[in-house]
């Protein structure tokens, strides 16, 4: 077989990286005492659909806040989920060099759509990154809740790194009633 792929073969080959992501588990969430932590997709995907509801709200496009959320953690196919504890021995690698690297045998329009996803969501200059950004922490903060309904008390780092640095009204307003619900009130409605 040969290392050189056409165009059909890098699209097919860069699904199968993206399918790491359903392996690749949330490592933070083993220190604070989870046995099982959602996987990387797992958490994207909730973080897509918060972002949409959270643009809508804020008068942005929902489906592009949605799209910059489904690529803000593709890059850890190549790292890993590394948990916060790691900075102070790991240079943070850069998403978009990542990104770089992942696309570069995928064809123009491919490379150039993936690239300027994540490149916009780590730029946070338009309301959809921003939204994108607070829905991953919102994620975040209802997986800590979570949690801790299921037992892993030690979550408190996490639910307060999820109110931390949000930039919509929305992303706060829904911050704080998560705090107040429980992970089951869904079900009263």
């Amino acid at each position: 077989m040969s290392d050189v792929f056409d165009a059909t073969d890098a699209l097919v080959a860069f699904g199968f990286e993206l399918g790491v992501l359903k392996r690749v588990r949330r490592a933070g969430w083993w220190q604070a005492g989870v046995r099982d932590p959602e996987s990387v997709a797992e958490h994207t995907m909730r973080t897509a659909q918060l972002a949409a509801l959270i643009a809508a709200q804020e008068g942005a496009s929902p489906e592009r806040a949605s799209f910059l959320a489904l690529w803000h953690d593709t890059q850890e196919t190549r790292t890993g989920d590394l948990p916060h504890t790691a900075a102070p021995y790991l240079a943070k690698p850069d998403p978009r060099a990542i990104t770089a690297d992942q696309t570069a045998g995928l064809p123009g329009a491919a490379r150039a759509v993936v690239r300027a996803a994540v490149g916009e969501y780590e730029d946070r200059e338009s309301p959809e990154s921003r939204c994108a950004k607070d829905a991953d922490k919102l994620e975040m903060l209802l997986q800590a809740l979570e949690y801790r309904d299921l037992g892993a008390s030690s979550v408190d780092e996490w639910l307060a790194s999820g109110r931390r640095d949000l930039y919509t009204g929305t992303a706060r307003e829904l911050a704080a009633a998560a705090l107040e619900l429980s992970p089951l009130a869904w079900r009263r409605r």
